[in-house]
């Protein structure tokens, strides 16, 4: 254990086996103390002290998908569903930019109403607005069209989780109308036009094994985003994994 640590430290470019070991190691006091100082070196050496902070905008929580671990799942019928207009969007823009924000996150489920010309509006609007502030998406999948027009309109940043990299276990999590393939493309696709793009992945979602969290880690390492996002699945009462 106290080897694949120290590999990891020195060469972050594991193979899957070893990945699965370090996950492990988790389980070991010692190491996970190791490891966790040797991040807070990294920390510091990178970010100092200093707290980063970004605006979210959770502009809609209408989807037309039907995740199996998401309160906002189309079937859920009884989510408080909403919408903002690009007026309260950019009323939003202004009391973050007098409050010290200067990233703005647009963030919301996959609603249809939002259609391209709607988000590339609001874009434009917010960079003529703000023309010093980052403005990033979060708005599930699309085509490369799509994107190349956001990106054209002044969109910075692209964040779309793959939520788990192996294709058994994404079968797990979502209907048969979605495919991981897709979903990777689409992250490809946005590192090509010249986004800096955010990926990411749940930890502890239902049935995840050690074996595909290191796929998760193989995947980041092959696409190499700018920013990465993980947090712990935390099961929501009107799903089918409410239990």
């Amino acid at each position: 254990m106290e080897k694949i640590a120290q590999k990891f430290l020195e060469n972050q470019n594991l193979n899957k086996e070893e990945f699965v070991k370090l996950i492990r190691c988790a389980h070991d006091p010692e190491i996970r103390e190791f490891l966790a100082e040797r991040a807070l070196e990294l920390r510091k050496k990178y970010y100092g002290d200093k707290v980063y902070t970004r605006g979210l905008i959770e502009f809609t929580n209408y989807c037309k998908n039907d995740c199996y671990y998401c309160g906002i799942r189309c079937s859920n019928k009884k989510a408080n569903r909403y919408r903002l207009s690009e007026e309260d969007i950019l009323a939003c823009c202004e009391e973050g930019d007098r409050l010290g924000f200067r990233t703005f996150v647009l963030q919301g489920g996959e609603d249809p109403y939002y259609t391209d010309d709607r988000i590339a509006s609001m874009v434009r609007e917010i960079k003529k607005r703000y023309p010093e502030h980052a403005v990033t998406l979060s708005i599930g999948e699309r085509e490369r069209e799509s994107y190349e027009r956001f990106f054209e309109a002044g969109a910075d940043r692209y964040l779309l989780r793959h939520e788990t990299a192996n294709d058994t276990h994404y079968r797990k999590l979502h209907p048969e109308s979605m495919s991981l393939a897709h979903r990777k493309q689409c992250l490809r696709t946005l590192k090509e036009i010249g986004y800096q793009t955010g990926c990411g992945f749940m930890v502890g979602s239902p049935g995840q094994t050690a074996a595909e969290l290191a796929e998760d880690f193989l995947f980041i390492h092959e696409l190499h985003p700018e920013m990465i996002g993980i947090g712990p699945f935390i099961p929501h009462q009107d799903t089918p994994f409410a239990n």
